[in-house]
C-alpha cells in the first residue's frame, strides 16, 4: 500500500512550545526503525513527529512518550485496517449520536413548534462535541491515531491524489480528525457566540404590509413576513414584470440598505406593530409618527463576537492561525488566493458587461443596484406569483404533504422508484422557524433533516422554492453517508459541492411544480441566469473576504468600526465591478447577506457550488439522472480537484462557463 512506503516527511502544524524534545523523538524514530526496518522510516518518522508535536507534561514523561510509540505502532498493514475499521465504526457512534442530540436539543431554536424560551438558548449553546478533542487526549486514543494513521497536507493530498486506493484515501481522512489541542472552553465559547448569532438572524423579520411611502401607500398585501435577507431578495426576484413591480423592489431595496447600514428602526425589526416609511427611516403607530431607534450597530456586534471566538482559537493553530486560512486552506481544501483569483477573473471578464447589456435590453429601462438579482430569464417570470402561491400551498398544505410527496419528487427528477423510496425513507421533513435549511445525519440510522418554512396557510413558492434546494442538500448527505465505501470518506470535498446539487435540484423547481417552459431559448437563457446569479454571489463572497481581511488588519475595532469598513468594502467591491456597468456608483448591496452574520466565510461555496453545478448538468446530459447523480456522490470526501476529475474527467475551472455564456449570448441576440 502507498501509504506504509516512503514519504516526505508532513509540514503539519507544530504546536506552541511542543513538550518532547528533539532528541527524544530520535530515540523513538530510531527504537521503531530498528524494529522494522529502514524502509519504513518516513512513515515512521511522520507518526513519531505528529506524535510529538501534540504531546504535553500533562501526557507523561520523554520516556513515557517513547515507550508510548514503542507499544502502540503498528507495522501490519492487515492488523492497520482491521483497526482502522473498528475506529471508523466508533467515531460513526460518536458522530452520529453528538450531532443528534446537537439537533434534538436544537429544536425549539430552529423549529416552528412555539416559543423561544430562555432556557433554549442555553440548552441550545450545549455542544457534546467541545470535549471530544479533549475526552481524546486525554485518553491518548489522539496519539493512537496520529501514530498510525497520519496526516498528510493538502499539498501532499493533491500530489497523491489519483494514485491512492479507497482505503488509503479513507486512512488519511482519519489522519485529519485531529488537527488541533482545542481545548473545551475555547470550542464552547465558539458555539455559544454562533449560537446567539443564529438566533438573531433567524428571527430578523421585515412585515412588508406595513412599509409605506410618503404618501402612506402600502405596496404588499398585509401580514407579509420576509427574512433578511433571503425572502427581501427572493421578493425582489419576483417582481419582474409584475404590475407595481419597480416600486416594490425599490422599497425593498431602501430596506436592505437601511439594515446594511444599520439605520433601520429596532422598532419594525419582527414587528407588526408600526408602519415604516424605509425611504424616509420614519416609524409610524396609529398613524402618528414616533420617535425611533435605529439599530446601530447590532449585526456586526454579533460578527465582532465570532471575530473574537476565532482570534481565541487561532494559537492552536500556528500554520493555519486565522480563521481565513482554516476556511479556505483545510475547510474548503482550496487555497483563498486560488479563490479570489477565480473569482476575479470572472468578475473582470467582458462578458459581464454583454450579459449586462442583455438584462438591461430585457428591462428596457437603466439597470438598478437590485438588478444583480434580476430574475427575467427564468420562465416563472411568465407565470403570476400568485399563481405559484397557490399552486404550492394546495400541493404542500403542511409537512406531512412534503413528506408524502419527497419519493414522488425523486421519480420525477429520474430516480427509479425504488431508490427514490430508499433515499426519501432516509430525510425527515420539520417546519422551519427561519428560512429554512438541511441537517445531514452523521450516522446510518438516523434521517437527514428538511428544515423548510411553512406558513398556516401553506407553503407559499419562496418556502417551495427554497426547501427544493435544501431537498437537494439531503439527497447528498444521504448519498455520501450511505453509498461510500468507508465512512471516514462519507461527504463531499467541501460544502460547495452539495450547494452544486442544491442548486441543480433548485433550477427545476417548476417543473417538478408542473410548469413547463415552452421557451425556444430556454437552454440560452438557463445559461445566462446561472451566469448572472454566479456575478453576484462572487462579489458578495468578496465582501465577506474582505471583512475578514479587515478585521485580522484591525483586531481592536469596535462593532461601529466594523460597520463602517463593511460599508467601505461593499462599496468598493461595487465600483470596482459594477459601478461603471450599471452607471451608478457607491453601493453598500453587496452586504446584505445574513451569512455574513450567523455563517461567516459560506458564502464562497455557493460560488464554487455553482461553478461545480455547471459542471455537473454537463455530465448529467443524456445520462440517466438518478443513477448518475448516486454513482458521482458515492464518490465521497477527496480533495475537490479528484473529486471533479473522478466525478466529470476535468478540472474546476470558469472557462466552460464562458464558452456556454459566449454561446448564449450569440443565441438571445440573434433571437435564434
Amino acid at each position: 500500500m502507498l501509504l506504509w512506503q516512503c514519504r516526505e516527511s508532513s509540514d503539519r502544524d507544530q504546536a506552541l512550545n511542543p513538550f518532547i524534545m528533539e532528541h527524544t523523538i530520535e530515540n523513538a524514530i530510531d527504537t521503531l526503525v530498528e524494529r522494522f526496518g529502514e524502509t519504513r522510516l518516513e512513515r515512521i518518522t511522520r507518526g513519531v513527529t505528529q506524535t510529538a508535536s501534540f504531546w504535553r507534561d500533562t501526557d507523561g514523561t520523554q520516556e513515557d512518550f517513547i515507550e508510548f510509540c514503542k507499544n502502540n505502532y503498528i507495522d501490519d498493514p492487515v492488523m492497520a485496517e482491521e483497526v482502522f475499521n473498528r475506529i471508523s465504526a466508533n467515531f460513526e457512534t460518536i458522530f452520529g449520536y453528538y450531532t443528534k442530540i446537537t439537533l434534538d436539543i436544537r429544536r425549539p431554536l430552529e423549529l416552528d413548534i412555539g416559543l423561544i424560551l430562555p432556557v433554549d438558548e442555553t440548552f441550545g449553546s450545549y455542544s457534546p462535541f467541545t470535549h471530544f478533542t479533549d475526552d481524546f487526549f486525554a485518553s491518548k486514543m489522539a496519539f493512537y491515531i496520529m501514530l498510525n494513521f497520519p496526516y498528510y497536507s493538502l499539498e501532499e493530498k493533491s500530489v497523491h491524489a489519483a494514485e491512492w486506493s479507497r482505503i488509503e484515501w479513507a486512512f488519511a481522512r482519519l489522519g485529519d480528525v485531529f488537527d488541533s489541542r482545542l481545548p473545551a472552553e475555547v470550542n464552547q465559547n465558539l458555539v455559544n457566540v454562533s449560537t446567539r448569532s443564529d438566533i438573531y438572524i433567524s428571527d430578523y423579520n421585515i412585515y412588508a404590509g406595513n412599509l409605506v411611502d410618503a404618501e402612506g401607500n402600502t405596496f404588499f398585501p398585509p401580514g407579509m413576513k420576509l427574512l433578511s435577507h433571503w425572502n427581501l431578495r427572493d421578493e425582489i426576484k419576483a417582481n419582474y414584470g409584475r404590475e407595481g413591480g419597480p416600486e416594490k423592489q425599490n422599497m425593498l431595496y431602501e430596506v436592505m440598505k437601511r439594515i446594511i447600514t444599520q439605520e433601520i428602526p429596532r422598532e419594525v425589526i419582527n414587528s407588526e406593530e408600526y408602519q415604516w416609511n424605509p425611504f424616509e427611516n420614519t416609524v409610524f403607530r396609529y398613524g402618528e409618527q414616533i420617535p425611533a431607534t435605529p439599530e446601530k450597530d447590532v449585526r456586526f456586534a454579533h460578527l465582532l463576537d465570532f471575530f473574537h471566538a476565532q482570534q481565541r482559537i487561532d494559537p492552536y493553530y500556528p500554520k493555519l492561525n486565522t480563521y481565513l486560512k482554516r476556511n479556505f486552506e483545510s475547510g474548503m481544501e482550496i487555497p483563498l488566493d486560488e479563490v479570489e483569483r477565480l473569482f476575479i477573473e470572472f468578475l473582470s471578464s467582458p462578458e459581464v458587461r454583454q450579459v449586462a447589456e442583455v438584462v438591461r435590453s430585457r428591462l428596457n429601462r437603466e439597470l438598478q443596484p437590485f438588478d444583480i438579482w434580476y430574475d427575467g430569464f427564468k420562465a416563472r417570470t411568465g407565470i403570476a406569483p400568485e399563481t405559484l402561491d397557490e399552486a404550492c400551498r394546495k400541493r404542500y398544505p403542511d409537512p406531512q404533504a412534503v413528506q408524502e410527496d419527497l419519493p414522488n419528487i425523486l421519480i420525477r427528477l429520474g430516480f427509479s422508484r425504488e431508490k427514490a423510496t430508499e433515499i426519501a425513507s432516509k430525510i425527515q421533513v420539520d417546519p422551519a422557524r427561519g428560512s429554512g435549511h438541511a441537517a445531514g445525519s452523521e450516522i446510518r440510522s438516523e434521517k437527514s433533516l428538511l428544515r423548510t418554512r411553512i406558513f398556516p396557510e401553506g407553503m407559499d413558492y419562496k418556502g417551495y422554492n427554497i426547501a427544493i434546494h435544501e431537498f437537494g442538500h439531503n439527497v447528498e448527505q444521504t448519498i455520501s453517508l450511505h453509498s461510500v465505501d468507508h465512512y471516514m470518506l462519507h461527504g463531499v470535498p467541501n460544502t460547495a459541492f452539495t450547494e452544486a446539487l442544491a442548486f441543480i435540484f433548485q433550477h427545476r423547481d417548476l417543473e417538478l411544480l408542473g410548469y413547463e417552459d415552452q421557451d425556444r431559448l430556454k437552454d440560452a437563457l438557463d445559461d445566462l441566469d446561472s451566469f448572472w446569479s454566479l456575478n453576484e454571489i462572487m462579489a458578495v463572497s468578496l465582501v465577506d473576504i474582505g471583512t475578514w481581511k479587515w478585521l485580522y488588519e484591525n483586531p481592536s475595532a469596535t462593532s461601529v468600526d466594523l460597520r463602517d469598513a463593511v460599508n467601505r468594502i461593499s462599496v468598493d467591491i461595487w465600483n470596482s465591478y459594477f459601478a461603471e456597468i450599471f452607471g451608478i456608483s457607491d453601493q453598500p448591496v453587496l452586504g446584505i447577506y445574513s451569512h455574513m452574520i450567523s455563517y461567516p466565510l459560506y458564502l464562497p461555496n455557493y460560488a464554487y457550488g455553482q461553478i461545480i453545478e455547471f459542471q455537473l448538468e454537463e455530465q448529467l446530459q443524456g445520462k440517466n439522472f438518478g443513477a448518475e447523480i448516486e454513482r458521482i456522490f458515492s464518490l465521497g470526501r477527496l480533495t475537490p480537484e479528484q473529486w471533479m476529475l473522478e466525478a466529470t474527467g476535468d478540472k474546476i475551472s470558469v472557462q466552460p462557463i464562458f464558452r456556454s455564456v459566449r454561446e448564449a449570448l450569440e443565441t438571445v441576440n440573434s433571437g435564434r
